[in-house]
């Protein structure tokens, strides 16, 4: 950021980016996942019983499913519950299921574009 001119420093948002890191934390390691087959894919249900890991959850699933249709046809579908949120993933079963839930939220090249993103205020998760 300091090496390029147009920075607003006004945006900037490094206390945003944390607050993702730590949601990242808390649904990789903190969370509980069920995985059940569908045609084409898999739901899995991440679940926990602290009420911080669950906002982590939702959080982090739902935005995922609202930006991360996959180029290569796989598509992504989140709903918030009780106790975390469901996401369905269908296109390449044999791959969905093979990666699981983390690899699932893995796929693609996005994640360094997307916390500059957010360090630089452009707020991707609204």
């Amino acid at each position: 950021m300091r090496a390029d001119p147009a920075t607003d420093w006004t945006r900037v948002d490094i206390e945003a980016l944390r607050q993702h890191l730590i949601d990242m934390d808390n649904v990789t390691l903190r969370s509980e996942v069920a995985a059940a087959e569908v045609p084409e894919g898999a739901v899995f249900s991440v679940t926990s019983d602290d009420a911080n890991v669950v906002a982590s959850i939702q959080r982090m699933v739902t935005a995922h499913a609202a930006t991360m249709d996959d180029p290569s046809g796989w598509r992504y579908g989140a709903v918030a519950t009780a106790t975390g949120a469901d996401l369905t993933v269908t296109g390449d079963a044999a791959q969905i299921r093979a990666l699981g839930f983390i690899g699932a939220m893995t796929v693609g090249m996005h994640h360094q574009a997307h916390h500059w993103a957010i360090a630089t205020g452009a707020a991707p998760h609204q």
